[in-house]
């Protein structure tokens, strides 16, 4: 009996947004971004004319980017409310709405996002996943997957006409089953039509080589088509991606039986993939630390940096939209082009080839410290020579993480961006050897995406940490427009089956 009273509630729950939307075609599409940390699905979202009602995110510092980009204009109390980082494991959905002041939780939002972070996956299992359906609180049971059990917790609570997740490859091969597929079959039992599909951020317009799963859901009572873009750009994908996606399909069924979607790669008649040299071209050189005037210690965004000099003839079109975003407009240059000080690796990205990793870069930094030891008469293995080795040669072992270190070839896109590339940004050292350095926080927010009006709370290193772990809000943009199409023609059949009758 309680469980036919749920089953009826949800159904006019649901069917209330169906009235809301058809009733007024031009109502927002309200969404609610879970594990929202900046806000790069938020932004992409946004910019498809979805309203983000409302997000969390447990690092403060995120939670407060997150605020400030989309709480623009709000009254001080209103911004400190969505400013405010939360844990999802200890808010309820219902709590979380009335702290909000949204009315009626499961009347709050139309569409949720967001991607619970992969250690929450390991070993949950088909058995665990369907608790959720019967047992709101099932998170509680299992702390290895609790976080991925809250975000069905949440969507069971606040029932979404549509949901988004996203996340790394490894969900499709976690723990020998397939996360998924599993979680396919369980929105199916929650009353949702599900799809996902394997998809890189290169062949749709963003600079970097970017492997996640995407998932969409429906509800059922919409009869919606499941879709995912159609790729715009040409990217033949490096072997060792190859290599991951071959472990990541490992359990995909046969067609018949699976949830998952083909993506479509494009074809070499598209433009190639837009290249680093693209993104990052316009951006003012950095020199400081080649003339001994930058110092170890927190990196603030303070200073005013303006663009070079280069007609807008000249301007990639894909450097034109970072700056000229809607809503995201940067004026005459960033705040965050701040670098990194690493004095002794300077040398060593100056005579790097495009592409190196850090085999090759170890060969260089070892002939630079025998050319260092020789013209100082060195003795080999004396003090002097050790110590010198120590100063010049970075201590890795040459067989261990050999990509590590990697230079970014200018003809082409980026590698993956990690969250760790706050800790030594090693993984992406400019292309430019005249200027001899990693990447700066702007400089990752282009590869990632993000427009240049995007700002980050706090110093360097929580920026990194934010913009790797996001979502390129260009995928996300590209995402939410097939979710708009698809919402937007279920909605107006049922419209006019509604008046027909």
């Amino acid at each position: 009996m309680a469980k036919r009273m749920k089953q009826q509630d949800t159904s006019s729950s649901v069917w209330r947004k169906i009235d809301r939307l058809t009733g007024n075609p031009s109502a927002n599409l309200r969404v609610l971004d879970l594990f929202a940390g900046c806000g790069g699905i938020s932004l992409g979202f946004h910019s498809a004319g979805f309203e983000i009602a409302a997000s969390m995110e447990i690092d403060e510092l995120a939670a407060k980017s997150h605020a400030m980009n989309f709480c623009k204009g709000a009254s001080e109390k209103e911004f400190d409310l969505h400013s405010k980082a939360r844990d999802i494991t200890k808010i309820d959905p219902e709590q979380f709405v009335s702290e909000l002041g949204l009315g009626a939780p499961q009347d709050a939002f139309d569409v949720i996002v967001g991607g619970p972070p992969c250690q929450a996956y390991a070993r949950v299992g088909r058995a665990k996943l369907r608790e959720v359906a019967e047992h709101p609180e099932a998170f509680k049971v299992d702390p290895r997957a609790n976080l991925y059990l809250r975000y069905m917790d949440y969507v069971t609570a606040l029932q979404p006409l549509a949901l988004l997740m996203e996340n790394v490859p490894d969900i499709m091969n976690f723990g020998k089953h397939n996360i998924a597929e599993e979680v396919s079959e369980l929105l199916d039992q929650m009353g949702y039509e599900a799809r996902y599909s394997l998809i890189n951020s290169a062949h749709h317009g963003v600079p970097q080589m970017r492997d996640r799963v995407f998932l969409i859901a429906f509800r059922k009572e919409l009869n919606a088509t499941i879709s995912f873009p159609q790729p715009t750009h040409h990217c033949e994908l490096p072997q060792g991606y190859g290599r991951t996606r071959i472990v990541a399909l490992k359990h995909i069924k046969a067609a018949t039986e699976s949830h998952y979607v083909q993506a479509d790669v494009g074809h070499t008649d598209l433009p190639p993939a837009v290249s680093t040299k693209e993104a990052l071209h316009d951006l003012p050189p950095i020199t400081l630390h080649k003339e001994g005037k930058l110092k170890r210690g927190a990196r603030r965004f303070t200073e005013l940096l303006k663009y070079r000099n280069i007609p807008q003839s000249k301007l990639s079109t894909y450097a034109l939209q970072q700056r000229n975003w809607l809503g995201f407009e940067a004026g005459e240059g960033i705040y965050d082009h701040v670098l990194r000080c690493l004095p002794r690796d300077t040398p060593i990205f100056e005579a790097m080839q495009q592409g190196d990793e850090y085999p090759a870069a170890n060969k260089v930094a070892n002939k630079l410290f025998e050319i260092e030891a020789k013209r100082r008469g060195l003795l080999r293995d004396s003090d002097e020579w050790n110590t010198l080795h120590r100063q010049m040669v970075p201590p890795y072992p040459v067989g261990s993480f050999p990509n590590r270190w990697w230079k970014l070839r200018e003809d082409g896109p980026s590698r993956t961006l990690m969250a760790h590339i706050g800790k030594d940004t090693y993984s992406h050292i400019h292309y430019d050897s005249q200027q001899g350095r990693v990447i700066t926080p702007r400089e990752a927010a282009r590869l990632q995406s993000f427009p240049d009006g995007f700002v980050f709370a706090g110093t360097m290193n929580p920026a990194f940490r934010q913009i790797g772990n996001a979502v390129p809000p260009m995928m996300a943009k590209k995402i939410a427009e097939e979710i708009k199409v698809s919402l937007t023609a279920a909605l107006s059949k049922t419209r006019q089956s509604t008046a027909a009758e």
